[in-house]
């Protein structure tokens, strides 16, 4: 197990590396722009649809946490600072989100052993971190830790993809391997992202060809996925 935890640590170190620099991942470049505001809409009406609508007073885990990109948007939909809490194994990753996010509890360790206790959070967020992780002892520890923290009737919010096959330090997931991961929980799947590459390609030419395309769901790279426990008893 560790061993795939040292490997995200070099392969991590080694993209930080590779895109410094470079407007791939910010808001300034528009097929990230295009992809993060489409996410954004799909995540907003579904946390709508499963009644976690406002956010203030929720307390929010994100594992995997970075920098804190994500753990920010919340903040801009509402949820409140001192409950935003992040994990992530890379301890400067952490250090550079408290100086951007001073006010979010945050926390460098590892997502098999969450440091709260059971049932202490409404919504826990994953946002591309199991498809990272090649270990499946790993990705099941850390999918049983996420149960544990969360409260009864609370939600766990999946965003990942099912296929890069560009990046071989990563696997993707589809649904069947999900509902092993969360076993006796309940699942609301949608499939979405227009895959980047294409999206690099037709961005430039026509945004409102790259939604048409992406409503069709043919070219989509990632699935969005409420999950919730089922309450035995």
């Amino acid at each position: 197990m560790s061993h795939d935890l040292d490997r995200l640590r070099v392969e991590y170190l080694d993209r930080d590396r590779r895109f410094a620099g470079q407007d791939i991942y910010t808001l300034f470049n528009p097929t990230n722009l295009f992809i993060v505001q489409q996410r954004q809409r799909a995540v907003l009406a579904l946390l709508r649809r499963e009644g976690f609508y406002p956010l203030a007073g929720l307390r929010i885990l994100e594992v995997g946490c970075g920098t804190g990109g994500v753990l920010r948007e919340f903040l801009s939909f509402g949820a409140d600072p001192q409950c935003l809490h992040g994990v992530d194994l890379l301890d400067w990753r952490v250090a550079a989100a408290k100086i951007l996010s001073p006010h979010f509890p945050l926390i460098s360790a590892d997502a098999q052993h969450l440091p709260y206790h059971d049932g202490f959070l409404d919504l826990v967020l994953q946002y591309t971190v199991f498809t990272s992780i090649l270990d499946d002892d790993v990705k099941c520890s850390i999918a049983r830790e996420i149960c544990r923290v969360l409260k009864p009737n609370g939600l766990i919010l999946w965003y990942d993809y099912w296929l890069n096959p560009t990046n071989p330090q990563t696997h993707g997931i589809r649904p069947a391997e999900i509902r092993r991961l969360f076993p006796r929980c309940q699942f609301e799947f949608h499939r979405i992202t227009l895959a980047p590459p294409v999206t690099r390609r037709l961005i430039w030419a026509s945004w409102l060809l790259c939604y048409v395309l992406e409503q069709l769901r043919i070219f989509n790279t990632h699935y969005l996925v409420a999950i919730r426990p089922q309450n035995e008893g």
